[in-house]
């Protein structure tokens, strides 16, 4: 049976390995990450329109405000999926990173009907409201929450191991920076270019990259001769 590691946080990283199991390997939860809430302000009197770059800045928002009544448009599938579960009935997904995530903003929403709130972690890919901005928004970053790198790889990746997934530049970075012990002899499934690229740093028995950056399409590349996929994308 294949041997997956699994590096993004918890507790997207359990969901991850339900739809492993799944498809016939065997998962490992060997996150690189470990999130952590940030006291942020909350208030969106005036806001047009809320943006989220991950579930977890969905759930952080909804556990600090009850208000449903905004526009949500979303990174990805997951981080939508996670925003309607939550309560928000208006909500979009970009269906990309954080590119597309601007060009729907720009296609859908009004520079003159309010402000844009971005909600994010500490750590960010690209800058969405700097983006915004130039475009005539007036957009604002809330930090709600930080993923903290790990000091240690965890125990589980000392084990025999046959692939790892990458869900972030982040985590590909983390690992590289602790040693990739083994990483000649396993294969790496990227989310994305840039993930592989950060990946890319250490030496793999092979590297595969999702063709579009959600969690389907990378179970797909990495474990599509196992079986058939099955759940919502990242």
């Amino acid at each position: 049976m294949l041997r997956v590691a699994i590096t993004r946080a918890q507790p997207e990283a359990e969901s991850t390995a339900v739809r492993v199991r799944a498809m016939g390997a065997a998962a490992l939860l060997t996150p690189l990450l470990i999130i952590e809430p940030r006291s942020f302000d909350a208030d969106v009197h005036g806001v047009q329109a809320l943006l989220f770059t991950s579930a977890n800045a969905v759930r952080a928002f909804a556990a600090a405000s009850p208000a449903r009544d905004r526009a949500v448009l979303a990174v990805g599938d997951a981080s939508a999926d996670a925003a309607r579960v939550v309560g928000f009935a208006n909500v979009r997904s970009a269906k990309g990173e954080v590119s597309a995530l601007a060009a729907l903003a720009k296609d859908r929403l009004d520079p003159a009907q309010g402000t844009v709130l971005h909600f994010s972690g500490a750590h960010i890919a690209a800058d969405l409201a700097g983006v915004l901005s130039a475009a005539g928004f007036r957009t604002e970053r809330r930090v709600c929450y930080a993923a903290r790198a790990v000091e240690a790889l965890p125990p589980g990746l000392a084990g025999p191991l046959d692939l790892m997934l990458f869900h972030s530049p982040r985590a590909a970075e983390i690992f590289v920076r602790l040693g990739a012990p083994g990483s000649a002899t396993l294969t790496a499934a990227c989310l994305s270019p840039a993930v592989a690229a950060a990946a890319g740093a250490a030496n793999w028995g092979s590297l595969i990259i999702a063709p579009a950056p959600r969690e389907d399409a990378l179970l797909e590349a990495a474990l599509g001769g196992l079986g058939a996929p099955s759940g919502a994308s990242a």
